[in-house]
C-alpha cells in the first residue's frame, strides 16, 4: 500500500513541475522579454531630448559619448552620467491634431 500512494505522489509532484515549467516558458519568460525591450527602448535619448535618471534628475540630453551622457539642467548646469543611469525619455505629451468637428466648433 505505501508503494502505491508512493508512486501516485510522484506523478502528481510531476505534473506541477510540467505545469509551472509550461506556464514559465510559455507566460512568464515572454513577458520578462518584451517588459526588458520596452525598458531599454525608454532609455534610448537623443541629443535635445529631456530625460529622467534613475536618482530624479530631469534635464536636456546635450551630449553623449561611448557610455556617458551630459544632462543640462534648467539652471544651465551640466552633469554627467553612465548611460545606464538615464531611466526613461522625458517625451513631451502627444499632441492630438485638429479634427475638423474641433476646427469648426459647436455653432448650436
Amino acid at each position: 500500500m505505501l508503494a502505491a500512494s508512493s508512486g501516485s505522489s510522484s506523478s502528481i509532484l510531476l505534473i506541477y513541475v510540467l505545469v509551472f515549467a509550461a506556464l514559465y516558458f510559455f507566460y512568464l519568460r515572454p513577458r520578462s522579454r518584451k517588459q526588458k525591450a520596452a525598458r531599454a527602448e525608454a532609455r534610448k535619448v537623443e541629443v535635445g531630448q529631456r530625460a529622467q535618471t534613475v536618482g530624479g534628475f530631469v534635464g536636456t540630453v546635450v551630449r553623449i559619448d561611448n557610455d556617458l551622457v551630459t544632462l543640462r539642467s534648467a539652471s544651465g548646469v551640466e552633469l554627467d552620467f553612465i548611460a545606464s543611469a538615464i531611466a526613461r525619455r522625458m517625451d513631451a505629451p502627444p499632441v492630438d491634431p485638429p479634427t475638423p468637428e474641433t476646427e469648426a466648433g459647436d455653432s448650436h
